[in-house]
């Protein structure tokens, strides 16, 4: 345990982009220096042993109002996206606002362990009364200062159902969860029944946007549907209002069956309109493909195309154990770990680059801004993690030793340990060492 203090330093601290471990100064609650001395008297001592340090993990795209809600009494049987949407549907209708208060507090419990204090969180705004936006705008509220909550009003049901005219009370939901204080304006053009009326969800909600000064991260083209091309319209309308850095488009499995070309437009339209792309490699995964004939395809957003693009790609978890995930703990470095398996981005500096779709990208489609990040002056936020390599990170997904806030201690995890009895080899197992045979001949390559 590291005890309160206004002053503390980290010892042989390795860094990403540092070839060498340093020292790191901690005082009033801020990063005060970086480098290969920092030593102070006063300071209380972390000795890292060369251990990994990281900024805070930032999920782009969750839905806490949904998390823990699986009943294995009203399961989804099929799997399939669209029975779980059904599921919600009644589920959602008795749900109290305490029960999504208590659940998104206990996954939030788990995502901070995990180091994560930056979340994107899309809530319903469907339902009359808004029970659960006002349970989690209370939530953000307690645990502010620990782990920062960005709440997006998401109209999980679409905006106009059968015509233009149904969509009034929709719209004016969602400019009342704006108005109560969510910070992002959602959307899911491709849940309309008409490819005009996805049009419309898209042009209504970049004016709400406007209205309120507000970012936008639309669910997009979360089908398996290669001629849904709504990410394509929204970077389109994205530079027609001059939203360039502010808009995001989440999912996009549409994309992992488009034509070559067909991706390569895309991807260009979204890197120069600025428009940023978050996979859900969990969900994604679990939901696309399911109508596919063999070869089934992997459904996930293709975050080599983009980044290669220049399209700034995050990770979400999006769910646990709700209707359409019954998996799950909340640990965003799993997430990044499947999505390099998926996304084919397993070279070494692709699995390093990976470590970056969870922490430094993220910030930026969250515009963090200068808050964020391992450099003097910006508050200490990090991570400690059980290793020294980001791609052992990924491989071990290693316990969050120490999981700091503005210099204070918020949460720390015990390394897990293993021990073979009355074997060939018996002891300690230690899955992060190599055989000394191993080592030199990596070192001699």
């Amino acid at each position: 345990m590291v005890e309160p203090t206004d002053e503390l330093v980290l010892r042989d601290a390795q860094l990403r982009d540092h070839p060498d471990p340093v020292h790191i100064l901690v005082r009033g609650g801020r990063f005060a220096r970086i480098g290969p001395e920092a030593d102070t008297a006063a300071a209380r001592s972390l000795d890292l042993a060369g251990r990994l340090v990281i900024p805070p993990l930032v999920d782009a795209h969750m839905h806490l109002d949904s998390a823990l809600t699986l009943d294995p009494r009203h399961p989804n049987r099929s799997g399939t996206l669209w029975e779980g949407i059904d599921v919600w549907a009644a589920r959602k209708a008795t749900l109290t606002g305490r029960e999504v208060h208590a659940n998104a507090r206990e996954v939030l419990r788990w995502m901070v362990a995990h180091g994560t204090l930056h979340v994107r969180c899309h809530v319903d705004v469907s339902t009359p009364g808004l029970d659960a936006l006002r349970a989690l705008l209370d939530l953000r509220e307690e645990v502010r200062g620990v782990c920062d909550v960005q709440l997006v009003a998401f109209p999980q049901d679409g905006l106009y159902g059968d015509g233009l005219a149904q969509g009034a009370d929709r719209v004016a939901r969602v400019r009342e969860a704006m108005a109560l204080g969510c910070d992002v304006v959602g959307g899911i053009p491709h849940y309309e029944r008409t490819p005009e009326l996805g049009q419309a969800h898209v042009r209504t909600l970049f004016e709400v946007a406007e209205d309120f000064d507000a970012d936008i991260d639309m669910h997009c083209d979360e089908t398996d549907d290669p001629d849904s091309r709504y990410a394509e319209l929204v970077a389109r309308e994205t530079v027609a209002r001059g939203r360039q850095g502010r808009v995001v488009v989440s999912h996009c499995t549409a994309m992992a069956g488009y034509e070559p070309a067909v991706l390569a437009r895309t991807t260009a339209l979204l890197a120069d309109a600025g428009v940023g792309v978050v996979a859900n490699p969990f969900v994604n995964v679990v939901l696309q493909g399911r109508g596919d004939a063999p070869p089934v395809r992997r459904g996930m957003a293709p975050i080599g195309p983009l980044l290669d693009a220049g399209v700034t790609v995050g990770l979400g978890q999006d769910s646990v154990m709700d209707p359409w995930l019954p998996l799950g703990t909340g640990d965003l470095l799993a997430v990044a770990q499947l999505g390099a398996l998926l996304g084919h981005r397993t070279g070494h500096d692709q699995l390093r680059e990976m470590v970056s779709l969870v922490t430094d990208n993220g910030a930026r489609l969250l515009r963090l801004g200068d808050r964020y990040g391992i450099r003097e002056g910006a508050p200490a936020d990090f991570v400690v993690l059980d290793t020294a390599d980001p791609s052992e990170a990924l491989r071990l997904l290693p316990a969050r030793l120490h999981v700091f806030r503005g210099g204070r201690e918020v949460a720390r995890s015990q390394p897990s340990r293993s021990e073979l009895t009355g074997t060939f080899a018996a002891g300690a197992v230690d899955f992060g060492r190599q055989p000394a045979a191993v080592r030199e001949a990596a070192t001699e390559a």
